[in-house]
């Protein structure tokens, strides 16, 4: 549900699996596939500041290396499937891997806006939607007053 509704909104998608059975043409028409781990399919991409990256497949043998590579390209966005309590087991890894507090704080986990989502098609919704927030509204920043 995520890939259509992106590229409904004009953002420019590729879905990185080596899982066949999962990123296959007809699950993901028109959509550019590589089937390879991410340590081989993510960098001749060139991912980079201007990418929004989503890890999805609840696989850390996947998702993990992923999210390493998003890390150290400093992608606008980060975001990563999960509930907390998988989320707090995730960091624990990502920190294991080298990753910094600052990193891990980075990833939007649970993923997308808090809306109530159930189904696919809503939370990639909110997926987008926290995505386009990220990528449209200033970034708040506080004001200290003197008294």
């Amino acid at each position: 549900a995520l890939a259509p509704l992106a590229r409904a909104l004009d953002y420019g998608v590729t879905v990185v699996g080596p899982r066949t059975a999962c990123a296959s043409p007809e699950r993901f028409p028109d959509v550019p596939l590589i089937a390879e781990w991410p340590d081989v399919a993510l960098p001749p991409l060139n991912v980079d500041h201007y990418t929004a990256f989503v890890a999805v497949t609840h696989d850390p043998k996947i998702d993990d290396p992923a999210l390493l590579h998003a890390f150290a390209r400093d992608c606008f966005y980060i975001g990563a499937l999960g509930s907390r309590k998988t989320h707090a087991k995730r960091a624990e890894r990502l920190k294991a891997q080298g990753a910094s507090d600052a990193d891990i704080a980075r990833i939007h986990a649970p993923i997308g806006l808090s809306i109530g989502a159930v189904s696919p098609s809503e939370i990639a919704v909110s997926i987008m939607a926290e995505i386009t927030a990220e990528l449209r509204l200033p970034k708040q920043t506080a004001k200290v007053q003197a008294a």
